[in-house]
């Protein structure tokens, strides 16, 4: 399958800083990717690199399109949630609706107000009426009723408490996603999304540590728990990690085969957090 994004040796810097440095990757048309980094690691430069909000180096192919000679083109199939903040107070819904229906030629007016009518927002209240959750109600509400082949979002329930979050990602993927679209995520509550990515990308200090399907997780990286007496044979194995919970060892391994891990304790696939700690170690 062709990738819908890919990039090769994709570099940035700024002044003698590299926040990119040569990163290479593709993402697949139809998938949820999760690019997933500590703060200041490359993830929304990278974002901006796909969107052409930035020049870099290297070469990158989304949609088809070079972002920094074909963003005209480019934003005709793609959507972007950022932090709603930038959002203008004085601005009403009705307005939201105008501009978004003017400029994008894919928007369906009567999808948005559709889903509208299922929140508290009215269409002419402000955005300095609502509450942070609101605000994101109204973004998802524009973005939804846009038939674009890439949704990206950033850090886009950040704030919120648990409730509008577990009500974004549900909508999300009840009303927005299907086989043609692809949707990028870049988030720090890693453990709300991990059941809906279909793949991971971990970023670190302007590198790729980590590609791979969620699939590939499984089948490569195991936790083990392991009482005292094979703790010596399981450390033979050689973990990335390891600590103590309640008098037992949780070690993770890379590769090992999971049947001969079973012969010295419990194992499971490791969760998304666990793993992410674990590639991350130096950096905090």
């Amino acid at each position: 399958m062709e990738a819908l994004i890919s990039a090769k040796f994709l570099s940035k810097s700024f002044g003698k800083q590299n926040v990119l440095n040569q990163i290479n990757f593709e993402i697949k048309p139809g998938s949820i990717v999760g690019l997933i980094g500590p703060n200041g690691s490359g993830k929304t430069t990278t974002l901006k690199a796909i969107l052409g909000l930035t020049p870099f180096d290297g070469e990158l192919s989304v949609l088809g399109f070079d972002p920094r000679t074909q963003r005209d083109a480019l934003m005709q199939e793609v959507c972007f949630i950022a932090d709603v903040a930038i959002l203008p107070r004085w601005l009403r819904v009705c307005d939201a609706i105008d501009f978004v229906e003017g400029v994008h030629p894919k928007f369906n007016r009567e999808k948005a107000e559709r889903y509208l009518a299922t929140t508290k927002l009215s269409l002419n209240m402000k955005v300095k009426a609502m509450s942070k959750g609101m605000a994101v109600q109204l973004h998802l509400a524009l973005i939804m009723a846009i038939d674009a082949k890439l949704l990206i979002l950033d850090e886009p329930t950040l704030g919120l408490d648990i409730m509008y979050r577990k009500k974004f990602y549900q909508h999300l993927l009840e009303d927005y996603f299907d086989e043609g679209k692809t949707i990028i995520i870049t988030t720090h509550q890693v453990e709300e999304v991990e059941h809906m990515l279909s793949d991971l990308i971990f970023i670190r200090e302007g590198k790729i540590v980590l590609q791979s399907s969620m699939g590939e997780i499984e089948d490569r990286f195991t936790e083990l728990s392991v009482d005292a007496a094979n703790r010596d044979a399981a450390q033979g194995l050689q973990p990335i990690d390891q600590r103590i919970v309640f008098g037992k060892s949780l070690m993770l391994f890379d590769g090992v085969p999971r049947a001969q891990l079973k012969q010295l304790g419990e194992t499971r696939t490791p969760a998304v957090t666990d793993l992410f700690v674990t590639m991350m170690k130096g950096v905090y």
